[in-house]
């Protein structure tokens, strides 16, 4: 997509920063201090937390492992310092996060008497108790598709306690064109990365016990990965979360004969028994989590996010991950002691800050699912953004345009055309970097916007901005080193949402999310 024009009379937007009632001198001042608080957000500040964060003593903060336990030690340790609150009402800095270190289930399926193998018929891809499913019927769902322009659901939106069947891909027109886009190119519902996961919510809002993905493309590729103890990690406890299982061409033909060409949503008659065996073993891990008190709005929140995490150590390497994500935890720590001299100044922020670093990133967002989606410090409703920053300290060496000041905001319109109009006037008041949309794209074949642990958030309709500078040839690699971060456009980076954060917690009415996703 290309870089979004700004409406007409967004600059004026910061001319309110929130004190629309409020005096000129007022303004003045508050725009002045805005000034002030950013320009502590140092280069040689961030070089400095972040040559020991991403340091080998570190030992890459794999979570759950003893580096992660340092990380969000050290974490803790400068809010301590800088003044700044922890989050929970206890006065503990740390959100335990219960997970699971997924070992390959024990599974065993029969169809009218035929047994079928783990590995070779049916993997895992997900989490669930230890149980045997036992149905004389399974529902067929085609595409198992939801969506505005193609439903596999119109006639059987109840599902509960079923097992049902759906496959990959999407219908397309008598002329070859998809369904759902009306042309030659493919929606989101054949994409694998989001394809995974909207086809798997869509039976389990409605009630489904299982859900068997047949997607042969795939298959031995996922059966790498999920078939084995293989580190994989998930949500513990979640024993009510659906079964969702990959299963290979003969068990899906065992259950619907002509599944490669039939897309009619339909109930089949059958003898199936399927045996789960959990044997997946407890990890414990943490987010940490601190807040300001906002002086007049203190109920609504303002959270700034980063991972903690990266991927610890490989065949005796270490992952520093300076870039990924320790330019953003350190990035969260300055704006935190940026803020906290404001508000020592008297020139603390109308609504709550909250700095959320987040655990598990790298295993399939789960710290910031597990505080969106179980237990919330504050609560969501009452959410008015989150800003995550994850990789803020490097260039794109794909990137073509000259200009090396740059960064890559991801979601900013996804919810709220305010939201975005904001970020683009801040930046154009304060920083004049280059906001650069490629990846917002809605057809971005990398799906950032999902992979990131702002969506935790917005599929909750909080608005989001991603901050990010793009891969590089040391990303998920040894060689992600803090040496390599480029800190003159971390601080840029940095400062710029701290200023955005400024604007959104001082303005006198919250954003307005015009685009929520039912």
């Amino acid at each position: 997509m290309k870089k979004i024009t700004i409406i007409l009379g967004a600059a004026l937007l910061l001319a309110a920063c929130g004190t629309s009632n409020n005096s000129t001198t007022k303004k003045n001042k508050v725009v002045a201090n805005a000034s002030t608080y950013a320009s502590s957000i140092t280069s040689a500040d961030l070089k400095t937390a972040l040559y020991k964060y991403a340091s080998d003593e570190f030992e890459g903060r794999e979570t759950g492992k003893p580096g992660q336990k340092m990380a969000v030690n050290f974490i803790k340790e400068h809010y301590m310092k800088y003044g700044v609150a922890a989050a929970k009402s206890d006065g503990n800095y740390f959100q335990e996060v219960p997970l699971e270190l997924m070992s390959a289930p024990g599974i065993l399926v029969d169809v009218n008497g035929v047994k079928y193998k783990q590995v070779d018929d049916i993997i895992s891809v997900g989490a669930g108790k230890t149980q045997v499913l036992n149905t004389k019927e399974i529902i067929y769902a085609g595409f198992g598709i939801d969506d505005e322009k193609y439903s596999s659901y119109t006639n059987m939106e109840d599902l509960t306690d079923k097992i049902v069947l759906i496959k990959s891909g999407e219908p397309k027109n008598d002329d070859g064109t998809y369904a759902i886009t009306g042309t030659t190119q493919s929606s989101k519902w054949s994409d694998f990365r989001q394809a995974y996961a909207s086809k798997r919510d869509a039976a389990q809002k409605r009630g489904a016990a299982a859900v068997l993905f047949y997607y042969p493309e795939v298959y031995q590729m996922a059966a790498m990965r999920f078939g084995t103890s293989s580190g994989r990690m998930s949500l513990a406890g979640n024993s009510d979360v659906m079964y969702y299982f990959m299963v290979n061409t003969d068990l899906a033909k065992s259950l619907v004969s002509d599944i490669e060409t039939n897309e009619k949503t339909m109930p089949v008659a059958t003898n199936m028994s399927l045996d789960f065996k959990n044997n997946s073993e407890a990890i414990s891990s943490e987010n940490v989590a601190a807040v300001i008190k906002g002086s007049e709005k203190p109920d609504e929140y303002i959270i700034i996010s980063a991972h903690l995490d990266h991927e610890g150590i490989k065949n005796g390497e270490v992952y520093n991950g300076a870039d990924d994500d320790g330019s953003g935890t350190v990035a969260v720590l300055e704006i935190a002691e940026a803020f906290a001299k404001a508000k020592k100044d008297g020139n603390g922020p109308k609504r709550s800050i909250v700095f959320l670093n987040v655990t598990g990133e790298e295993k399939g967002l789960l710290g910031s699912r597990y505080y969106t989606d179980i237990d919330p410090i504050f609560p969501l409703a009452n959410t008015v953004a989150d800003l995550n920053i994850d990789m803020i300290g490097r260039i794109d060496p794909k990137r073509k345009k000259e200009t090396r000041n740059y960064v890559y905001l991801i979601g900013s319109d996804k919810l709220s055309t305010e939201l975005h109009n904001i970020s683009e006037a801040v930046n154009k008041k304060y920083m004049n970097i280059d906001l650069d949309y490629t990846f917002n794209d809605d057809n971005d074949p990398n799906r950032f916007y999902y992979r990131s642990d702002h969506y935790n958030f917005a599929k909750n309709n909080i608005p989001v901005i991603f901050y990010f500078n793009g891969t590089h040839d040391d990303y998920h690699r040894p060689g992600d080193t803090p040496d390599k971060i480029q800190y003159d456009l971390l601080e840029n980076r940095t400062r710029l949402v701290f200023y955005t954060a400024w604007e959104l917690a001082n303005r006198d009415a919250r954003i307005v999310v015009d685009k929520a996703v039912e």
